[in-house]
């Protein structure tokens, strides 16, 4: 059964259509990575699979009793976010927000899972540090445990590896892969980054506006806009 369903979704600003065409599937275990350059439509979409944004026509389903709030979010992080005054322990449990409820506590439960997670993403060591004190790829890090603090079944991740320095930003790619592949996670990630996209991911989407391409990752490096963009070869896909 599919996780997440699109179909035949348009979004729009103002009346005007941003980005339409939108027809993919994403099921259990799948890492899906979303492509396309500044504009074409990514962060349009991400707000509507994170239910921020209801389709102007056609629809985004959620399958096997999940929901949008379930779904864990790794954002881009901004000036703000960086200098956040908090320790590295209650960012990470505020991943555990959503599961609340109508409860002003956080349970025992709360606190272990994100104990858990530090433990699981190497940052159990920096729990009382502060988050702000931290360079950017331990920063990652802790916004990817909580993340995972948020859910047990689909991590959206927004430029996961923006301003990382290459190693750092292969040692993030490896953890996500390994997360997915580990913990049975789902993965969808929205980059520019088209070659680590093809390596990493199971699916591609590619979109300028409109959906060209939804399909295997390997089935995207045969395509138009694979070549294109992966070995600047083959036709324009417009």
């Amino acid at each position: 059964m599919a996780l997440i369903t699109c179909r035949d979704a348009a979004f729009a600003y103002d009346g005007k259509v941003v980005i339409e065409g939108l027809n993919f599937e994403v099921s259990q275990g799948d890492y899906l990575c979303i492509v396309g350059e500044n504009g074409s439509g990514k962060t349009t979409l991400m707000k509507g699979l994170l239910g921020l944004m209801r389709p102007k026509s056609g629809a985004i389903e959620m399958g096997d009793g999940l929901k949008a709030i379930q779904i864990g979010y790794l954002p881009q992080q901004t000036s703000a976010q960086k200098d956040f005054p908090a320790s590295v322990y209650e960012v990470v449990l505020s991943g555990r927000l959503n599961s609340r409820g109508i409860r002003p506590f956080y349970t025992r439960e709360d606190r272990q899972v994100a104990l858990e997670n530090m433990d699981k993403l190497g940052i159990a060591p920096l729990r009382k540090k502060s988050f702000r004190e931290l360079s950017g790829g331990q920063q990652q890090r802790v916004l990817l445990a909580r993340a995972l603090c948020a859910t047990e079944k689909v991590l959206l991740l927004d430029e996961p590896v923006s301003g990382l320095d290459p190693i750092v930003t292969a040692e993030l790619y490896q953890t996500i892969a390994a997360l997915h592949r580990e913990a049975g996670l789902t993965v969808i990630m929205i980059s520019h980054d088209v070659r680590s996209g093809v390596e990493y991911a199971s699916h591609m989407l590619h979109l300028q506006n409109r959906q060209i391409f939804f399909g295997s990752a390997a089935a995207y490096q045969e395509s138009d806009a694979g070549r294109y963009f992966l070995r600047g070869g083959g036709p324009q896909w417009n």
